[in-house]
């Protein structure tokens, strides 16, 4: 008998909640089958069967929390579920050769057909993940979104259908469907006595473990930091004109796509440099100085907002920074990130403007001293040179640790990001 535990699940992480069970106990698994997915509050971690056998228990349910090297399932590696795939195969042959006796031929008839009937319900299931080969994170979104696997081209080794080829084959109607599955099966499992209102005006849904952490780690910050936000506004026509004039050249060439993003990273780290107590962590009494920067870029996904890194931005181009914000973000998004892409970070940069948003005091990324907030480009009209003219303006804002950055450092750190965005040729000097 073969146990299955809670693996390793990463740095300080200690529990994970059971997020879907894609084996049953009785059904049979081969090495390297997922046989159940877990939620942390970083990532998704996919279980698989080291050995070959039949599932004879299952230790926790979907939605139990459970601890790091507890057991999750039992595999006996001695049986086999051939037995019951063999058995209708003996009983289909007899036939074939019964109606040749013509003597028994009424009798032969009622046989056949009553075994073929007696063998159709074990094939239906069976046919199904044989057709269309997809990892267990593509048939859960394809379950989720109504969508076909068989029309899903696959692009993984071997032509399986991985999650991302079901999200970029998604359907407009995939979205309402999920959250019409999700709704209405969770009031009904767990209904609120005398608070629920009726005619269905009001739904009630668990937290996900993430969606918990998330929420912890916002508290924690609020409530151990020294929380300040200070302001400042830039006039982007500066980088909106370097822009303009490469994009084109560098996707060509280069095969990335430029944004603004780069430029704020560059201007971040060397900010950081002049002032590298904005780069810092408390650790006790004493201050943590880090003579490196790995810069985290929020990102929102359909699990909430997570914060990967790019490691060492600091002694990267901006091409190469680009690239790997890009790889990232696809990760991100498509719940492939790994514990290294969310640990180890020093600073964060937050852009509330992809949505909308004009000002914001962003929270700080805990343990981080600092997190930057971009906001939308909006043209505004200012003062220049004793004349009013429209320029393209954002404002940023910089949430700081009061008590290890004072409000000198904290000012004059936003306003050399603003220098340098203003001056892109100047980050040409280092």
């Amino acid at each position: 008998m073969i146990s299955i535990k809670v693996p390793t699940l990463g740095e300080s992480i200690v529990e994970a909640t059971v997020s879907r069970w894609l084996k049953k106990e009785g059904e049979a698994v081969a090495v390297g089958d997922t046989l159940v997915e877990l939620e942390t509050d970083k990532i998704t971690v996919e279980v698989t069967a080291m050995n070959a056998g039949v599932v004879k228990k299952i230790a926790h349910g979907e939605g139990d929390v459970v601890k790091v090297d507890e057991l999750l399932a039992e595999i006996d590696d001695t049986a086999t579920a051939a037995a019951p795939a063999s058995a209708p195969a003996p009983t289909t042959k007899p036939p074939a050769s019964a109606p040749a006796a013509s003597p028994q031929a009424p009798q032969a008839a009622p046989q056949p057909v009553a075994s073929a009937k007696a063998a159709a319900p074990p094939p239906p299931p069976s046919p199904a993940p044989a057709e269309v080969r997809a990892s267990p994170g593509a048939q859960r979104v394809a379950a989720e979104r109504g969508i076909d696997l068989s029309t899903v081209p696959g692009t993984g080794r071997g032509g399986v259908v991985s999650k991302p080829d079901v999200i970029e084959h998604g359907t407009p109607e995939a979205k309402p469907e999920r959250v019409e599955f999700v709704r209405v099966k969770e009031p009904l499992a767990a209904p609120v006595p005398g608070s629920a209102p009726a005619n269905g005006r009001e739904t009630r849904e668990k937290m996900t473990t993430r969606r918990k952490r998330i929420a912890e780690h916002l508290l924690e910050s609020q409530h151990a930091t020294a929380h300040l936000t200070t302001f400042n506004e830039i006039d982007m026509s500066a980088v909106i004109a370097v822009r303009e004039r490469l994009k084109e050249r560098v996707e060509k060439e280069q095969g990335v796509k430029l944004s603004f993003m780069p430029f704020f990273v560059k201007a971040a780290c060397m900010a950081l440099k002049t002032y590298p107590v904005v780069n810092a962590q408390i650790d006790g009494d004493s201050i943590i100085y880090k003579h490196y920067v790995n810069m985290g870029i929020a990102v929102a996904s359909d699990a909430g907002l997570v914060v990967p890194n790019v490691k060492d931005a600091d002694r990267k181009g901006m091409l190469d920074v680009s690239r790997e914000i890009a790889a990232v973000a696809k990760r991100a998004r498509d719940g492939k990130l790994t514990m290294d892409d969310l640990t180890g970070g020093t600073f964060t940069i937050t852009n509330g403007g992809v949505f909308g948003s004009l000002v914001s005091t962003p929270i700080i990324n805990f343990p981080q001293v600092g997190i930057l907030g971009l906001h939308k480009t909006q043209d505004r009209p200012i003062a220049i040179a004793g004349k009013v003219e429209i320029r393209p303006m954002m404002y940023v804002a910089l949430s700081y640790d009061h008590r290890v950055i004072d409000g000198q450092q904290a000012v004059l750190f936003l306003v050399r990001v603003k220098e340098l965005m203003e001056d892109p040729a100047s980050m040409l000097i280092d």
